[in-house]
């Protein structure tokens, strides 16, 4: 982890010392690649995994392209991707003299997904955490995206090698917190949240996935589990609450066929109105 100035950490921070803080954060950060021009980076993470993280960043990118932005998506996590079977792209990305080339989905949206370099989309990544990070900074680093503006990044589970890269080395805008209902759902957002708070990076706010389902016979909607514990969280971390997730079988049906951009929800909307005011 970033090592802190010895002022700060002796509690005898003075203007100067902090200024040597930024400067020492700001000496971490990769320089994007030279052909490319990227106006906002969005992070979407997670204390857990298997709450939607992907769901939410495609669900983002797909309304942002809608709205007429240039975007892409830096699926980062390496060794679980799944941003591009959503959108229905197995070939493999181009290289050049230039470097790394990006799939563009039918809409527009650029892409780049270690499963857009492996020789089947199947084979497992079993790579150690240094790599994986490399890979992350190489998508950013390596990758033509020319210009767009806003990426994406779809971010790994926890707090580990590869979301402590992203926060260090790339300059992140603000990151949306994703989580479900249960009752895990305090602890995954406070790690992520705290995990953030100690980067110095803004969360722009919280998005519950699975939060309810509608009963096909009676329209009722059914809280599987529970009571939702996120209003709570959000009073208590000073963060607001930008979207609610049904689970939505014609949603999962359009993921399954790789046609996830015919979706015609807004389950979103307030999410994408908080990122435009950056």
């Amino acid at each position: 982890m970033m090592e802190q100035n010895r002022d700060c950490a002796d509690n005898e921070c003075t203007k100067e010392s902090c200024e040597g803080c930024e400067q020492n954060r700001k000496s971490m950060m990769e320089a994007l690649n030279q052909y490319s021009s990227v106006k906002h980076v969005i992070g979407v993470a997670s204390g857990k995994g298997g709450v939607g993280k992907s769901f939410v960043t495609a669900m983002l990118a797909v309304l942002l392209n809608r709205k007429g932005y240039k975007v892409g998506i830096l699926d980062a996590d390496i060794t679980g991707p799944s941003i591009p079977k959503m959108f229905g792209i197995s070939k493999r990305a181009e290289i050049n003299e230039l470097g790394f080339i990006p799939e563009r989905t039918a809409g527009g949206i650029k892409l780049m997904s270690i499963n857009l370099l492996l020789e089947q989309e199947d084979m497992p990544v079993i790579w150690r955490g240094p790599i994986l990070a490399g890979t992350v900074k190489q998508f950013w680093t390596d990758v033509v995206w020319e210009d767009l503006d806003y990426l994406l990044i779809d971010m790994p589970p926890g707090t580990g090698d590869v979301p402590l890269t992203v926060f260090q080395s790339i300059p992140l805008d603000g990151i949306v917190i994703v989580s479900s209902p249960q009752d895990l759902v305090s602890m995954i957002v406070r790690k992520a949240y705290n995990m953030a708070k100690q980067m110095d990076i803004p969360v722009l706010g919280l998005v519950e996935n699975m939060s309810s389902v509608k009963c096909p016979d009676c329209g009722k909607e059914i809280n599987l589990f529970g009571e939702s514990k996120l209003p709570a969280i959000s009073r208590e971390i000073g963060v607001d609450i930008l979207g609610r997730l049904p689970i939505d079988p014609k949603l999962a049906e359009l993921v399954d066929k790789g046609e996830f951009e015919r979706f015609s929800s807004e389950y979103l909307a307030d999410a994408v109105e908080k990122i435009e005011k950056l």
